[in-house]
């Protein structure tokens, strides 16, 4: 579809409403996407359409939480049946939904990981593996990754390492930040792979240098999200965890937005990387947009929590019918496999963008259908200066032709581009052409 059929249609005053009631009663540190934020009303598969009748291309999914598409119809079957049979009882009864969905993901889970506690958010799943590997180690310093982040707790902005994600400066001691395996923007000024893993040996030095030597946890998401989808290299989770474990700390793996197939033929993220946490939290596309985090954990480390708990919307029901059918949906329709593909055709095209646009397009990263394009002043200079002007102008580009991205990075010059697990060939090539245009209506180079 050619950018003169896709003009946008009149604003209108439910538009107009909803945005000025968002301004009015919502904080207004509340961030929104584009200079006149559009308002989605409906969605169904990869499509969503807006108030004003505009139809857009998902490409994000409610950041990596859409699954399996915009209101799929065996999800929000079992979300309608569970609803009429029961939808709150809090943790205090077990219920036929939470332990299906237990014995399921204990089933898929890598290496030991079989017992689990549910929350309502990533955060709160972070905030229980934090407490876990503490309270089984008997240790409370910990090693997170720069450009990381964990949620919008105390504990979870602790461990976040982006200063315009952290309103308050740290408050939970004994968290260190090592350097990221950010190859393309390395810390330590070196070049992969003749660099020997710097960052990851450097994890050793700050165990030893700032820490008492003897620490809890490691927590790192195998891809950063937020972070702008910085992808390691293939040895650094093994070293990595090596020495973390050398010092008699655990590792938690952070599969919020890496989980459930997004990487391609794997399950997990961290498969790719051939390492077994010891806990590893998930979220988001769990339950395909419904609320749902979940801590699991190798029966060892569960059995350390001895005081009473409860979470009143843990494994809630509803969420954990949507996640049953959600996960049944990724295994049955081998969605995993379907990323990998689509994550190549897609991988492809990006790659062709930047042999299109090679000054300013800097670097195409990730996995599956978790792929990320840098923007940079001039890639042709040492110090490949963020462009986040020219990020802004095409990212509202490709929202006036259709085409819903988000964005991340330290700078918020880079796109995140992961649309739904069911994406077909069709979607990608729409997707890339859209994002050919959009450079070039921006003025990219």
């Amino acid at each position: 579809m050619s950018t003169e059929t896709r003009q946008a249609r009149p604003t209108s005053d439910l538009t107009k409403s909803v945005r000025e009631k968002h301004k009015e009663y919502l904080f207004p540190a509340t961030i929104q996407y584009y200079a006149e934020p559009i308002v989605v009303t409906e969605g169904k598969g990869l499509r969503v359409r807006d108030a004003d009748g505009n139809e857009y291309l998902d490409f994000f999914g409610g950041i990596l939480t859409v699954s399996v598409g915009h209101a799929n119809e065996k999800v929000n079957a079992a979300i309608k049946a569970q609803v009429d049979r029961l939808s709150h009882i809090s943790t205090l009864y077990p219920t036929l939904p939470v332990v299906e969905l237990a014995e399921r993901l204990a089933r898929i889970a890598p290496g030991k990981l079989r017992q689990m506690y549910f929350t309502a958010s990533g955060t709160e799943a972070d905030e229980t593996a934090v407490m876990m590997a503490e309270l089984f180690t008997g240790r409370s310093e910990m090693i997170a990754l720069r450009h990381g982040y964990s949620g919008r707790s105390t504990l979870a902005q602790s461990l976040t390492a982006q200063s315009s994600w952290r309103p308050l400066p740290t408050k939970i001691a004994g968290i260190k930040h090592a350097p990221t395996p950010y190859c393309y923007r390395c810390p330590m000024h070196l070049t992969y792979p003749s660099c020997g893993l710097a960052c990851a040996n450097d994890i050793e030095d700050i165990i030893r240098t700032t820490t008492s030597g003897r620490i809890s946890a490691f927590l790192a998401e195998p891809i950063q999200g937020v972070g702008g989808f910085i992808t390691p290299p293939p040895e650094y989770f093994e070293a990595a965890v090596a020495i973390v474990r050398k010092y008699g700390g655990v590792f938690i793996c952070d599969e919020v937005q890496t989980g459930f197939g997004r990487t391609g033929t794997k399950m997990w993220g961290i498969e790719h990387w051939g390492v077994e946490p010891e806990i590893m939290t998930m979220a988001k596309g769990v339950a395909n947009g419904l609320p749902l985090g979940v801590t699991i954990c190798t029966p060892e480390i569960a059995a350390s929590l001895k005081s009473l708990t409860i979470s009143t919307f843990g494994g809630n029901p509803v969420s954990c019918a949507a996640a049953n059918a959600t996960v049944q949906f990724i295994e049955e329709e081998k969605l995993p496999a379907n990323a990998e593909r689509m994550g190549r055709r897609l991988r492809e095209g990006l790659e062709e963008l930047k042999r299109r646009f090679p000054k300013n397009l800097g670097d195409v990263r990730g996995m599956g259908l978790m792929q990320a394009v840098e923007l940079v002043v001039d890639e042709t200079t040492k110090d490949r200066t963020p462009e986040k002007a020219l990020t802004n102008r095409i990212f509202e580009e490709s929202r006036k032709r259709g085409l819903l991205i988000g964005k991340g990075g330290l700078e918020g010059n880079a796109f995140r581009i992961a649309p739904a697990l069911t994406v077909n060939a069709a979607e990608i090539d729409e997707a890339l052409a859209i994002l050919r245009e959009s450079f070039e209506a921006a003025g990219a180079n």
